[in-house]
């Protein structure tokens, strides 16, 4: 063997550093995704060549799953991951499945960095959602992000490729969670934005009733929804929308209101009919009379319905004369026919008030016309105040005795006590204030005003009068008298008893004796009288001398009042 010969002979240095370096670089391959030659189909199994000295085998099945059947071939170039280099049967262990799975964690990361949706396919129902094949990465969705409303059947959803949203990745973990309802809100506010761009407010349009709610209708105008409210629907009064609308119903709707920023629509129908308050005025003049129904009745009143989207508020203080805190509800009921009269118009407010005890008699005039000032009315005591009585009169009205009119003798506060709820009692009409609803009634008139007496012999009683006074008890301090043919009791006092002072006892006077006295004080307003004996005297003693003569004819003083008493007892012929 020569020297070149030699040289070129490998020696066992370079076989180790050639197999070092072969496995080196095939070691490298492991764990990794590598392409590979399919060079034999045998059955459900792939032999693929992926540049080793041996083959990996792969389950066909591997390349099928949901949403995507892969037929292989002779010669197809495929992707897979590379386990092993080679195992006890001295073949390279690969995976199709791995290949992709790693593939699709890649993208997948991408994606949700860059929050791009991706394609899958939901293939199974679990615990509380679904398991979604997202290319080879399993990913889960949670049954609430299925759809913008819950979904009671996925059948049709399922093995379908469509787009999803990531919401969470974890690779360490191996979990994914996605979302179809993002995507589908995403479409929806998209398509929501294009529909409202192509409307306008104060454009007809139609559309189709959605849904129902207690303050008005959803309505669909081809892929948006717009509120009509339920007191847009008519001019009249509705209580609820199903008085006028069903669901799936046609309509015809007004676009009142547009909310660009929200895509909130508001919708009108009465908009599309004459407005009846049109002129409203002259179709209800002031104090004119109508007949209505009543539709609705609330704490401060009752409505009244005039015509179709017309209506007008009864005010509780307008219902009734009498009855004034009491419920509307008790004096008119809902569906009732009622008149009622024109108080007040406000065309801009859109209001009419409305009166309906104004349809009715004033009570108070029609007690004025039947019990005149003076008139004697009865009635029940409906309450006692401290300023006097109320008593129930006819017509459904009150009269009030007040205190000062119980009793001529005494205080109003003593007298009021005599009385007692639910009593019935007389009294006379001193007054009736239609304006103002009062009756004014006195129940002391009704014995005559003692102060207003006659006696006879005189036109009334005055200061200065002669009145006969019997005596109803003797007193140190002088006499308790009444004037006889009068209610008019007086005190007089032991100086008064008499001119003399010899004289001025009371014991002199005895209960029942009846004795002359001159009326010395008599105030009417003040309710007061006095009388005095000593008075009397004095005075027939002055017209005794001026009508018998004086000292100076020559006749004493005793025969001067002598002759008077003899004349005053001589009966006149």
């Amino acid at each position: 063997m020569s020297n070149s010969s030699m040289s070129l002979a490998p020696t066992r240095e370079d076989f180790a550093s050639l197999l070092e370096e072969s496995f080196g670089e095939n070691e490298a391959f492991e764990g990794s995704v590598v392409e590979g030659r399919v060079v034999a189909i045998e059955k459900d199994v792939a032999v693929i060549d992926v540049g080793l000295k041996t083959e990996g085998r792969v389950a066909l099945k591997e390349f099928m799953g949901p949403g995507r059947d892969q037929t292989l071939k002779v010669g197809d170039i495929v992707e897979v991951y590379l386990e092993r280099i080679e195992n006890a049967l001295g073949e390279a262990v690969i995976s199709r499945d791995k290949a992709r799975r790693e593939e699709s964690w890649v993208k997948l990361e991408k994606a949700f960095e860059a929050n791009e949706k991706v394609d899958g396919v939901i293939f199974n129902q679990v615990k509380g959602g679904f398991t979604v094949d997202l290319d080879g990465a399993v990913a889960f969705l949670p049954r609430s992000q299925v759809d913008i409303r819950p979904v009671r059947d996925v059948g049709p959803l399922m093995n379908v490729p469509q787009p999803f949203q990531i919401l969470k990745m974890d690779r360490r973990r191996g979990n994914i969670v996605v979302s179809r309802r993002t995507v589908l809100e995403e479409s929806r506010a998209e398509q929501r934005h294009e529909i409202v761009a192509n409307l306008e407010e104060g454009q007809v349009i139609d559309g189709s009733v959605k849904n129902i709610t207690d303050y008005g209708a959803f309505v669909d105008l081809g892929g948006i929804d717009g509120l009509l409210h339920v007191t847009d629907i008519a001019w009249r009064r509705v209580n609820h929308p199903t008085e006028v609308l069903n669901i799936g119903q046609s309509v015809r709707v007004k676009i009142i209101k547009i909310n660009h920023d929200t895509h909130r629509i508001s919708l009108g129908m009465k908009q599309l009919l004459e407005d009846p308050w049109q002129g409203i005025e002259a179709k209800y003049p002031l104090n004119s009379r109508f007949h209505g129904r009543v539709t609705n009745i609330t704490d401060y009143g009752a409505f009244v319905e005039l015509e179709a989207g017309i209506e007008g508020l009864i005010h509780v203080s307008e219902m009734s004369w009498t009855k004034k805190n009491v419920h509307p509800g008790k004096i008119v009921s809902t569906s009732q026919e009622v008149d009622v009269q024109v108080l007040e118009v406000d065309s801009s407010k859109r209001r009419i008030s409305l009166g309906l005890k104004q349809t009715l008699q004033n009570p108070w005039e029609a007690f004025a016309e039947k019990y005149p000032k003076g008139a004697i009315v009865e009635g029940e005591v409906k309450n006692k105040t401290e300023f006097g009585l109320f008593i129930g009169l006819e017509g459904d009205v009150d009269g009030m005795v007040h205190l000062s009119d119980l009793d001529w003798k005494r205080p109003g506060e003593q007298a009021i006590e005599d009385f007692k709820k639910g009593d019935m009692v007389k009294a006379q009409v001193l007054d009736v204030d239609v304006e103002k609803e009062r009756i004014s009634l006195g129940i002391k008139q009704l014995l005559g005003d003692p102060f207003a007496a006659k006696v006879e012999g005189e036109a009334d009683l005055r200061k200065g009068a002669v009145v006969t006074c019997e005596i109803t008890e003797v007193k140190e301090g002088g006499l308790d008298v009444k004037i006889v043919g009068t209610d008019l009791e007086a005190f007089i006092k032991r100086a008064e008893l008499a001119r003399d002072r010899a004289d001025q006892r009371p014991e002199r006077f005895a209960v029942g004796e009846k004795v002359d006295a001159r009326i010395t004080i008599f105030d009417r307003k003040a309710r007061k009288v006095s009388v005095s004996i000593k008075a009397l005297e004095v005075a027939e003693e002055k017209e005794a001398i001026a009508q018998y003569g004086s000292a100076d004819s020559g006749a004493s003083l005793g025969d001067i009042l002598g002759a008077a008493l003899k004349a005053r007892e001589t009966p006149k012929k």
